[in-house]
């Protein structure tokens, strides 16, 4: 069973896949958008991965507060979750995000990435965390 995992931003997406066994997870692209707002082109690449993928299942990152609470980000993020489970048919499960991308950006300056290199692929480490922080969490 092949699970998604996402990580929804602002005019990102970062996408990754576990493999058939759900042991691990893979980067596998960035979704970029011009307006925040017209998620139309974004649903439609999801659903041609999820159709490609065979996917059973999503694990979309919710960005909350250090204090545990849901701020404007995530009230987005929960959203989009509707928007997805509708569009797609497909279970979404929402995953603490916090600190995803931090520990993201933490691995690329360990590699020596640079700045430029960084923000192309950041999103799309970000959601490979969040995915294998799942598969972790419930394998």
């Amino acid at each position: 069973m092949r699970i998604l995992g996402l990580d929804f931003g602002t005019k990102t997406t970062g996408v990754a896949v576990s493999d058939p066994f759900g042991w691990t997870a893979q980067g596998l692209e960035i979704i970029r958008r011009q307006d925040e707002n017209n998620l139309k082109p974004t649903l439609a690449r999801l659903n041609e991965l999820c159709s490609e993928y065979k996917v059973e299942k999503i694990v979309l990152g919710l960005p909350k507060n250090m204090n545990n609470s849901i701020g404007e980000r995530g009230e987005k993020t929960l959203l989009f979750k509707e928007k997805l489970e509708a569009k797609l048919k497909i279970p979404v499960v929402v995953w603490d995000e916090r600190l995803s991308t931090v520990a993201a950006e933490g691995f690329l300056l360990e590699a020596d990435v640079s700045r430029k290199k960084r923000k192309q692929v950041i999103d799309k480490l970000a959601a490979t965390i969040i995915l294998q922080n799942y598969l972790d969490a419930t394998h």
